[in-house]
This record gives structure tokens, sequence and C-alpha cells, in this order.
């Protein structure tokens, strides 16, 4: 399934994250024609800096980066945390992928 998401609006999406002050939005991989994508946001809004937890904690990320890539592609996306600033990571890494 493709998505309407192409580079001009994934740039978009970064100057948002950072207009915004949220954070700084790197995608490391993405595969447009199926909607999916891996992202990091580095200087995480929510918790760069914060000690380590031993858990994820960045769920209005999630919630946020969904609701962006709706927003620029027209798609509903399924969103998931899978590194944090506060499991150890240096920066946060999502999953992204187009709903069923």
């Amino acid at each position: 399934m493709s998505t309407q998401l192409n580079y001009k609006k994934i740039i978009r999406l970064q100057d948002s994250f950072k207009d915004m002050g949220i954070g700084i939005l790197r995608i490391e991989k993405s595969d447009l024609e199926h909607g999916s994508f891996i992202l990091t946001v580095s200087e995480d809004l929510e918790c760069s800096g914060l000690p380590e937890l031993h858990y994820e904690v960045c769920v209005y990320d999630e919630g946020f980066i969904s609701g962006m890539l709706e927003n620029f592609s027209g798609g509903r996306f399924i969103v998931k945390e899978i590194e944090c600033w506060c499991t150890g990571g240096r920066t946060c890494r999502f999953t992204a992928a187009v709903a069923g």
C-alpha cells in the first residue's frame, strides 16, 4: 500500500519538529511504496537528559509522530518506540507503518 508521502513532505515534517522545538527528526530507513519508516528523534523534548529508567517513555512522541505522518500523508500510521534515551540509547528510535 503506498502513501501520499514523498521526500518533500518528509522535509516539511522534519522542519516542523525543529520549528516546534520537539527534537531533531531523522529518517534512518524509508519504504515510501509500503509506507514504513524507521525514524530517530535526537534532543527529544520528552526525555533527553533524563536518567536511565529501563523503559521507554516517549508515548507522547509515538502519538505525535503518528498524527504528523497522518497529516502529511492522509493515511493512518502505527508508531512504536523501539529505543529510548531512558533505556540507555543516545537517541529515541521509532518504527512507523501504515495501519492495515
